[in-house]
């Protein structure tokens, strides 16, 4: 009993007991209808056939909305209690059996569940083995026996397997926007807000009324140890003007002119600073200088250059970037900063911590980073800094005034083939796997952005951890059902709390936080 219309493939059963699937719409699955046929009606053939009969709206000539929901068997989620170690959900599969050994000594009935990679991902196998109590119909049953657990000397979580990702299981209630760039008279076009700096709703800036309809984008700095809040954590541009360096070689979306036919390309950035036949690298744009979120970086970062999601390495021995669109002064701190013009005349070197000048943009060093800028930077002398964006096979991408850039990730299809990428994207952790599984194998809300066979754009948006309304989808599921879509590339954009989408300024889902989440940067589609 599969769907035939948005195939999502089951991952083969492995040791103990079989947990990790790549389908949501697997067997037993269905997708809602609605009653009002009227509202539905469009072309047979420019409507993708998954969607087909869920609900539609017509948002504007060449710009559709359709929301629906896909489930899987009636009855078959339930509360459970995952007993982890050290935190991690997943281990070994001899560290796992002997923790089960151990649950079940303290008198608990325990079980060993082995999870593994999604088809269609660059990792095979049995990922990690988890270790799981009970079977609730409720929450508090789950509770109460997470509570237990506690007071016998275990670290355990109540969980609802719907989120999980196991085939025919879970719900997913899912919008999908699709804008045929032959046909819609407006762009799409990727805004900061206010400022690089700071974070804002995006309902807040989808308000007015130039703009139809809006999504939260890229991934960004939400605390103040982390970097500067709100500034995006991998590669920004808007308005042909670099505001973030590249996560380098992670997935991103080009978006050129009016931005309806995004492009999809693996960026990496080259940066360089000069006075007279002195050079040196500069490390970032409107970052803390030193902190590096999600990697990726160069010049000997720590732990890692690769690309590593949700981890902030660090560098002592930088220079950052800060332009006049940060819109908050520049991080406080050890070091010193460059202060330089509109024509990259040094103005003054102080302390870090101040102003960018409108026009101008400030350039900031700790380490070796400070000691360079207080030898070459002297006040009158001129400072340049050169800008390089590179392709993954090194070619040099360059932006016109209306271009924008927003990051993401991982890519989740390529030629039409899903094609996600754990480790070039920095899912997977170096000897940490329960990262990958619980932000990339289990279900959490998602927004995806894709393009079709036609040429069509999709920006999908899926709710979830919302037990009973929406579980969301894994990342290989989204690429299944964006392949489903007709996509022949897609990504996915930032995803949990931050999913947003509204329409004429209002929010049209349900964010996981219970409110909508202030973010950094949103795509706004505008008439």
């Amino acid at each position: 009993m599969a769907l035939a219309r948005c195939p999502f493939r089951a991952a083969a059963k492995v040791s103990v007991v079989a947990a990790a699937a790549t389908g949501l719409l697997a067997p037993g699955v269905a997708v809602d209808r609605y009653e009002n046929a009227a509202a539905a009606a469009a072309p047979t053939a420019a409507v993708p056939a998954p969607i087909a009969d869920w609900r539609h709206e017509r948002l504007a000539s060449g710009a559709d909305l359709y929301q629906g929901s896909i489930s899987g068997r009636p009855g078959a989620d339930h509360w459970t209690v995952t007993v982890r170690a050290n935190g991690a959900h997943l281990s070994a599969g001899q560290d796992a059996e002997a923790l089960a050994g151990r649950v079940r000594d303290a008198g608990f009935r325990a079980r060993a569940e082995a999870v593994s990679w999604p088809r269609g991902s660059d990792r095979h196998g049995v990922i990690g083995v988890r270790v799981r109590v009970g079977e609730y119909a409720a929450r508090a049953d789950a509770d109460a026996e997470r509570k237990a657990l506690a007071a016998a000397g275990f670290d355990a979580v109540s969980e609802w397997t719907g989120a999980d990702g196991a085939p025919g299981t879970g719900v997913a209630r899912v919008k999908v926007a699709v804008v045929d760039p032959k046909r819609y008279r407006g762009a799409l076009k990727g805004t900061y807000g206010k400022g690089v700096a700071g974070r804002e709703t995006v309902s807040a800036m989808a308000a007015g009324e130039d703009t139809l309809l809006g999504v939260n984008a890229g991934f960004f700095v939400m605390e103040g140890k982390d970097g500067v809040p709100g500034a995006a954590a991998g590669i920004a541009a808007y308005d042909g003007e670099l505001q973030s360096a590249a996560t380098d070689g992670r997935i991103a979306a080009v978006l050129r002119g009016n931005g309806l036919r995004p492009e999809f390309k693996k960026l990496g950035t080259e940066l360089r600073v000069r006075a007279g036949g002195a050079s040196a690298v500069v490390d970032g744009v409107n970052r803390v200088p030193g902190l590096v979120r999600n990697c990726g970086g160069v010049g000997g970062d720590a732990p890692t250059e690769r690309p590593q999601h949700d981890v902030t390495c660090t560098d002592p021995d930088e220079i950052v970037e800060f332009t006049d669109e940060l819109g908050a002064s520049t991080p406080a701190g050890d070091g010193a900063e460059a202060v330089l013009d509109a024509g990259g005349r040094v103005r003054e070197v102080r302390a870090r911590g101040g102003a960018v000048p409108e026009g101008g943009s400030v350039l900031a060093g700790i380490g070796t980073g400070a000691t360079w800028l207080r030898t070459h930077a002297k006040p009158g002398s001129a400072l340049e800094v050169r800008q390089r964006i590179l392709d993954e096979r090194g070619r040099e991408l360059k932006l016109g005034p209306q271009d924008d850039i927003v990051n993401g990730g991982p890519e989740l299809v390529r030629d039409g083939k899903v094609a996600v990428n754990y480790a070039a994207d920095g899912i997977e952790h170096t000897a940490d796997p329960s990262f990958a599984y619980t932000w990339g194998i289990k279900r959490n809300p998602r927004m995806l952005l894709g393009v079709d066979r036609q040429g069509r754009m999709l920006l999908v948006g899926a709710d979830g951890r919302q037990p009973g309304y929406s579980d969301g989808f894994g990342l290989n599921e989204g690429a299944e059902l964006m392949k489903s879509l007709g996509a022949v590339r897609a990504m996915a954009l930032d995803g949990g709390g931050s999913v947003t989408m509204a329409v004429n300024g209002k929010v049209i889902n349900s964010p996981s936080d219970g409110t909508e989440r202030a973010v950094g940067d949103a795509l706004l589609l505008t008439r």
